[in-house]
C-alpha cells in the first residue's frame, strides 16, 4: 500500500526503475515481500516488467485514461444491461435503491451544496451493488481489473476539490442517472440500462478535459493523473 501511494503521487514519475535490493533497504524488510509487491503491482498496471530485470513505473498518455474510462463504461454497460434482462431479487433491488437514496441525501439545498466525502463511499457502493446485481462473476472480475487504475475507478474524480463548481454540478448530473439506472433495472429494460450506464462513465472522460485542458493544476488531486506524461 504503501509503495501504491508513493507511485500514484508522484514519488516515483513515469519511467523510474525500481529494484528489489534498494527497496527492500529503504523499506526495511526481505525481498520476498518486494518481490511479490512489484509483481502485483505490474499485474495492476502501474508497473512494467524490464527484460533484464527489475521494474519501472509506467508513463501513460491522455488516449490511455480515456480507454480506460470508456472501458469500465462498457463493461459496467454490459453489467447493467445483464442485471435488467436476467433480473434481479427484490432483496438485491432494494439494496441498490437504498444506496441510491442514501447518495439522495448528500445533497443540500443549494445547487452547490455536496457532501463529498459521504457520496464517494456511497457511489462507490452503488457501482458495486450494480455489478453484483449481474450475476456475473465473470463480469466482476473483468470490471476488478480494469478499475485497478486509479484514474478508470467511479469514484476517481471526487477527490477534487469541492470548491470547483464544475464538479459540483456534474455530481447532480450522475445523480440523476443513478436514478435512471435503478428505474431500468427494475423495468428490465436492458438497452436503456446500458447506455445509461455507459454514459455515466462519460462523466468521467469530461472531469479529465476539465482537469487536463482547463485546469492542470489539479492533477495533484487526482489519484494516479500524475503518472500522465502531458
Amino acid at each position: 500500500m504503501e509503495l501504491r501511494k508513493k507511485i500514484i503521487s508522484g514519488d516515483f514519475p513515469g519511467g523510474t526503475r525500481l529494484f528489489e535490493v534498494p527497496l527492500a533497504e529503504a523499506l526495511q524488510i526481505s525481498r520476498t515481500p518486494v518481490r511479490e509487491v512489484l509483481s502485483r503491482l505490474a499485474e495492476e498496471g502501474l508497473l512494467d516488467r524490464l527484460a533484464n530485470g527489475g521494474f519501472v513505473v509506467r508513463s501513460f498518455t491522455f488516449a490511455d485514461v480515456v480507454d480506460s474510462i470508456e472501458l469500465r463504461g462498457v463493461l459496467e454497460g454490459t453489467a447493467a444491461r445483464l442485471a435488467a434482462e436476467r433480473g434481479v431479487s427484490a432483496g438485491g433491488l432494494d439494496q441498490l435503491r437504498e444506496v441510491e437514496a442514501r447518495l439522495e441525501e448528500c445533497f443540500g439545498d443549494e445547487p452547490g451544496d455536496v457532501d463529498f466525502e459521504a457520496y464517494s463511499e456511497l457511489n462507490a457502493r452503488f457501482h458495486t451493488c450494480l455489478v453484483e446485481l449481474s450475476g456475473s462473476t465473470v463480469l466482476q472480475r473483468e470490471i476488478e481489473r480494469a478499475t485497478r487504475l486509479p484514474f478508470a475507478s467511479p469514484s476517481a474524480f471526487l477527490s477534487i476539490s469541492p470548491e470547483v463548481m464544475a464538479f459540483r454540478k456534474s455530481l447532480h448530473i450522475a445523480q440523476e442517472q443513478h436514478r435512471a439506472l435503478v428505474s431500468a433495472i427494475a423495468a428490465r429494460e436492458g438497452t436503456r440500462a446500458e447506455f445509461i450506464a455507459r454514459e455515466h462513465a462519460r462523466i468521467a472522460r469530461k472531469n479529465l478535459e476539465y482537469v487536463m485542458f482547463e485546469d492542470p493544476e489539479l492533477i495533484l488531486q487526482v489519484p494516479g493523473l500524475v503518472l500522465v506524461n502531458t
